[in-house]
This record gives C-alpha cells, sequence and structure tokens, in this order.
C-alpha cells in the first residue's frame, strides 16, 4: 500500500477511535476531557475559545469551574464570549436535573448544544459541583478541538470495574422513586434585656414518575421573645404554626396535569385553631412540560371548602364556618440567554361572595439591558379583601409592635429594584479568595 495512503487510512482509523471513545465516555459518564474536533472552528481573534458562565440556578461553583478547566479563557459578558454557558435546572424526583446549554457566539454562531447532569438531593456540594464541571468541559471541548490547545487535549475513560455493583435504575430502584426527608432545629440569642429562642421541625416524602406526581409534608415552628421594658416590667412575645400538606397530579398528556391538594394548619398568627382544605385542581401549560427547564405560562384552577376553627371570634362573629375558596393562577417562567425572569398573577376569592377577594402580582428578574448593565427586580403588590379571619376585638399595641397577630389591611407590597454595571478587563480567569472570609466588603492597601 502507498505511504500516503497508509498514513491516511491510520489517521482515519485514529479519529474513529477518539469520536467512540468520547461518545462512550459520555454515554458512562466517565469523562475528564473528551475531543470531537470534526465541528469547532478556531476563532479568529484567540486561541483559547472565550466562555461565559451563566448560571440561573443553585450548584454552579463558578471559582472551581475556573480552576479546573484551565483551557479555556472565562469572560464576564456573554457579548464578549465565543460560547455562552447556560446552566438552568428543574425538581427531579429524587433532586435536581440541570439543564446546560453551550450556545455558539461569533466564530462558532449558530453551534449549540445541550448536556444534561442529574443530581441526588444526597449529593455533596463538592459532588454537584465537579458533576457540573465534568458536562461544562464535555460540552466545550467540541468547541475547543481545532484550536492550537487541541494538542494538548486528550481522552480519559474509567469503564467501571467488571465486579462493580449496577446502577440502580427506576426498573430497579428498591426504594420504587420514593424519596424522604426529615429536619429539626432550633435557634436561641439574647442580650441583657431581650432573649429569643426558636424551635422547629419538619418531615416530607414524595415521589414522581413520568405519569403521577406526589407530595406530602409536614412542619412545625414555635417562636418565643421576652423583652425587659424600661419600667423593669417583662413582655412575652410568642407565634406558633404548623401543618401538614398533601399534594397529588396526575400527568394528562404533554400540557395538562390534573390532581388536587389537601392541607391541615393551624396558626397563632392567622386566629386559625385549625384549618382543613381540600381543593381539586387543573393546570394547562401553552409549552410542553419537557420544555420547563427554559420556559413554562401555566394556567392553574383550583376550587373546594375549607372548614376553619378560630382561636377567637371573628369580624363576622365566627367561631368556626365552612368556607368555599377559588384560585386561578397564571405564570409565566423563562431562563433565557438575556437572563431569567418569573411573573404570576392570581386571583382567589370565596365562591358564595366574590366580593371577599385577593389579587396577587409576583414578578422576579434578572435582565441584561446591555453591555455590563443588568436590572435585578423583586417584588409583589396585592389588592386584600379577604381577611374574614381577623378577630374581632383590636389588636393591642404589643401585637402590633411584636408582629404577634396578621392586621387588617386592603393591601400589601413590596419591591426591591436593583442595577448593576460593570466595566474593565473582559476576562475572568483569576481566583484569589484571600481575605474573603475577613469580614469586610473591600479593602484597598496603599
Amino acid at each position: 500500500m502507498p505511504k500516503a495512503e497508509s498514513l491516511a487510512t491510520e489517521s482515519m482509523t485514529r479519529m474513529r477511535y477518539l469520536r467512540a471513545c468520547g461518545v462512550t465516555a459520555l454515554a458512562l459518564a466517565g469523562v475528564v476531557v473528551g475531543v470531537q474536533p470534526a465541528v469547532a472552528r478556531q476563532p479568529a481573534d484567540s486561541a483559547r475559545i472565550r466562555v461565559f458562565l451563566d448560571c440561573q440556578t443553585f450548584g454552579c461553583d463558578e471559582d472551581f469551574a475556573r480552576r479546573e478547566l484551565l483551557w479555556v479563557d472565562w469572560v464576564r459578558d456573554r457579548e464578549d464570549a465565543h460560547v455562552h454557558l447556560l446552566v438552568s435546572s428543574s425538581q427531579s424526583g429524587g433532586g435536581t436535573l440541570y439543564e446546560i446549554q453551550f450556545i455558539g457566539r461569533g466564530p462558532f454562531e449558530g453551534e449549540h448544544a445541550s448536556q444534561t447532569f442529574a443530581s441526588s438531593t444526597t449529593d455533596t456540594r463538592d459532588e454537584r459541583r465537579r458533576g457540573l464541571t465534568d458536562r461544562f468541559a464535555l460540552g466545550l471541548v467540541v468547541y475547543a478541538g481545532n484550536t492550537p490547545d487541541a494538542d494538548f487535549l486528550s481522552v480519559d475513560f474509567d469503564p467501571p470495574d467488571a465486579g462493580a455493583e449496577s446502577t440502580v435504575t427506576p426498573d430497579n430502584d428498591p426504594w420504587n422513586l420514593w424519596v424522604f426527608a426529615v429536619s429539626a432545629g432550633g435557634s436561641a440569642s439574647a442580650q441583657s434585656l431581650t432573649s429569643s429562642t426558636s424551635v422547629n421541625g419538619s418531615l416530607s416524602a414524595s415521589r414522581t414518575s413520568e405519569d403521577w406526581k406526589f407530595r406530602s409534608g409536614g412542619r412545625a415552628n414555635y417562636r418565643e421573645q421576652d423583652f425587659e421594658l424600661s419600667d423593669n416590667t417583662k413582655t412575652t412575645s410568642i407565634r406558633r404554626t404548623s401543618g401538614t400538606d398533601v399534594m397529588l397530579v396526575r400527568s394528562a398528556g404533554p400540557q395538562w396535569g390534573i390532581g388536587g391538594r389537601g392541607s391541615v394548619t393551624t396558626s397563632t398568627f392567622s386566629n386559625q385553631d385549625l384549618r382543613v382544605s381540600v381543593q381539586p385542581a387543573i393546570e394547562y401549560n401553552i409549552f410542553p412540560y419537557d420544555e420547563s427547564s427554559q420556559r413554562q405560562l401555566t394556567f392553574l384552577y383550583q376550587a373546594g371548602p375549607s372548614t376553619v376553627r378560630y382561636d377567637e371570634v371573628t369580624i363576622f362573629g365566627k367561631l368556626e364556618e365552612t368556607l368555599w375558596e377559588q384560585m386561578l393562577v397564571a405564570s409565566l417562567s423563562l431562563q433565557q440567554p438575556w437572563g431569567s425572569s418569573f411573573v404570576s398573577l392570581t386571583a382567589s376569592s370565596f365562591m358564595d361572595d366574590g366580593s371577599k377577594n385577593r389579587v396577587t402580582l409576583f414578578a422576579n428578574a434578572n435582565v441584561r439591558i446591555v453591555r455590563g448593565l443588568s436590572l435585578n427586580f423583586f417584588g409583589n403588590i396585592a389588592r386584600v379583601r379577604d381577611q374574614v379571619f381577623l378577630p374581632r376585638r383590636n389588636a393591642s399595641d404589643e401585637e402590633v409592635l411584636l408582629r404577634q397577630r396578621d392586621l387588617r389591611t386592603s393591601f400589601d407590597y413590596q419591591v426591591n429594584v436593583n442595577l448593576r454595571f460593570t466595566f474593565g478587563s473582559i476576562f475572568n480567569n483569576i481566583v484569589n479568595p484571600r481575605f474573603d472570609s475577613g469580614g469586610g466588603d473591600f479593602v484597598v492597601f496603599f
């Protein structure tokens, strides 16, 4: 065989081997770095690809990613990036499912890819960040394959031992997809004239499959505060809250969910000695549910009875009653390259008296407006007409000041707006944690 033809054959064989290793390692999640050079084109203005990490959920550790992936340049703004790395998540039955989008920009315009990473509720912070960073490497190496640094990248395939325990799947899960959690805690603080103690606990059980979703949980919270006043008298503030909630949903196609919620609660703050509620519900999503990590536009309606026994006689002269309630919720959730946002409009009323109602608008957004300028917004506003639980007697000054009970109001709002502008070097490669735990926000040495 001619020498040139032999070299060509050897080169093709090596390329097929690298591709096979990369695909197999991805399937088994045993890759440190894989090489697939057929897709990427070398950026014209830099030897290394520039990456903007846009994590719109918890779990990412940007410092750790910068330390581990030294073969890319990290930048502060997506306008300077060759690859926009967008991370979003959704809750799964036993943890969190992360969706990682690799959005090509500039020389890689139109070259997009995606990865997923499933994290269990039992994963430590280190396990979660390592799993995410490994997925970052798997996706980014596609773009780095034809840069000068490709000569220094290699495939590392680490298959499981032949005698290792088989992987747990939904089909052989010994827990049958059930997840349980128990927690308990407390706190205490004191000064010469004040002291505060609190105790809380919770438990939950959930099971999520393709067809059914079940969640239940119980919680209890007790808080006591003591104050010594200027005339040497003492006053005590006590708040108790506890409850149990159950939710059951049946999938009815890619855009419908049918089910309901039930609850049993008690709260000194809301003058409720006992409240029992059962409310069937139905939800429709404009977008298929399998797109929920990027976008959702849902409409939910629920209605049903609530039987309430009050601690004190209410403003309507009731010690107990059955209320027929209904609620409609429209919500939009977006996680896109320009940022993330969530908006919901909730309207609720009593079915026998529509004048007793509540309308609440909630919005939360993190939006990049232009290069270096971002807007963070959080707020809600409510028109309140449904406080049938308020005690007939007026709240004392002590109860008002110590927030021991809910107060009569016709509205409620909270708004937080923050604009942030950054400028300077586009690179964000260096990790230097010195003095991070020193207690100060900004230190300058002269």
